[in-house]
């Protein structure tokens, strides 16, 4: 098996064609065709569906293409890593962010690493935490965000922030308490949109409520962020999330979010990095930059209801 191989196969997923990927690697087809079927071959299994439509990756195919890209992208890390120097890093960087911190984080971000490292291309993956692990562990990303739930210990692991969670709602919402916060006991008996039990907010909110001697009745499930954000403007429920996923909507007045009283929720958020792949300078460097830059968000009041940590 040879890298270009891997490389030709996961071209021809991309492109889903053999004559698209052949044009975009500037092969001719035969040839491509003909090193696809040696990968086959040496494999042992048919890796791609052929059609006059173009191909489809066989379940065989769908998983061998992930490990493709986490080689290929191993490839590149190492040799961008001999390649750069501390003091100019550059390359690509991949760095993955859950959903619901992906509001407060991403935008600074990306801003900051252009302006300071411009040599360096950022990748940012917006995912499930299940996902981001997945990938963390196969090289697919450099970097996570993710959130401390007692096993990470397969990670080389920096605390970030704790994160409250907050009793959210529509600016002028019929659910809105009338004091400046939502004590938990009452939180519990208003209408919840809440993600499902897989979500990794979901067990910690349950978790608190139990230990309270309460119990919330037949909550809103909804994992989308964009479609609990419209559900929340419909006014239709309340919350209780972090800040992040929601912050540009309370900058704009759209909703509000009040801290919750009798009980305290909250996360623990820290920069993961795999034990096993050491990061090139340029990831090392992005791992500091997501450092400062939620420092300065932190200390600029911009990422509400977290505390810094390390």
């Amino acid at each position: 098996m040879e890298l270009r191989q891997l490389r030709y196969f996961v071209a021809i997923v991309d492109q889903g064609s053999l004559s698209r990927a052949a044009r975009m690697l500037h092969i001719a087809q035969p040839a491509l065709t003909q090193q696809l079927q040696q990968l086959e071959e040496e494999l042992g299994v048919q890796l791609l569906h052929r059609s006059a439509q173009g191909v489809v990756s066989t379940d065989a195919g769908k998983t061998f293409y992930e490990h493709a890209q986490a080689i290929l992208k191993q490839v590149g890390d190492a040799k961008s890593a001999v390649a750069q120097t501390a003091a100019r890093p550059s390359g690509t960087v991949a760095l993955g962010i859950p959903q619901s911190v992906s509001g407060a984080l991403a935008l600074p971000l990306l801003t900051a690493v252009r302006a300071t490292y411009p040599e360096i291309s950022l990748q940012l993956t917006e995912e499930l935490t299940g996902n981001l692990i997945e990938q963390l562990k196969s090289g697919r990303i450099n970097l996570a965000l993710l959130f401390d739930d007692g096993q990470l210990g397969a990670f080389a692991t920096t605390p970030l922030v704790e994160e409250d969670l907050m009793f959210i709602t529509r600016a002028d919402s019929q659910f809105a308490p009338r004091k400046t916060s939502m004590p938990l006991a009452q939180a519990v008996e208003l209408p919840l949109i809440l993600p499902d039990l897989q979500h990794g907010v979901r067990p910690r909110i349950e978790k608190v409520v139990r230990a309270a001697g309460l119990k919330i009745e037949q909550p809103i499930e909804i994992n989308s962020i964009a479609i609990l954000k419209s559900a929340l403007q419909a006014d239709i429920g309340a919350t209780l999330l972090p800040v992040a996923p929601v912050l540009p909507e309370i900058e704009r007045g759209i909703l509000r979010a009040y801290p919750l009283g009798g009980a305290t929720i909250s996360r623990t958020i820290c920069v993961c990095a795999s034990r096993n792949i050491p990061l090139t300078n340029a990831a090392d460097a992005v791992k500091r930059l997501v450092l400062d830059v939620t420092r300065h968000l932190h200390d600029g009041g911009q990422w509400q209801g977290v505390r810094l940590l390390g």
